[in-house]
């Protein structure tokens, strides 16, 4: 039996979210599927992790923090 993958969707989606230059900042996103792949993005490029950008995913729940927040990361 052939059984077709259940695509992920977004049980609850980013949100738009402020904060003060020079602080952190965490965007959240909620998914479907356990542990999906996720890939973070900013226009067309792929971010990756570094001492500005940390990526963590515990289940459905996937986040992003900013560090250091500049207004160029809008």
């Amino acid at each position: 039996i052939c059984v077709p993958a259940v695509p992920v969707l977004f049980k609850q989606a980013l949100e738009n979210t402020d904060t003060e230059e020079g602080k952190s900042v965490s965007l959240r996103c909620e998914l479907t599927k356990a542990d999906a792949t996720v890939v973070w993005k900013k226009g067309g490029a792929t971010l990756q992790a570094s001492a500005k950008y940390e990526m963590k995913q515990k289940g459905t729940v996937a986040e992003l923090v900013i560090h250091n927040a500049e207004p160029e990361d809008a």
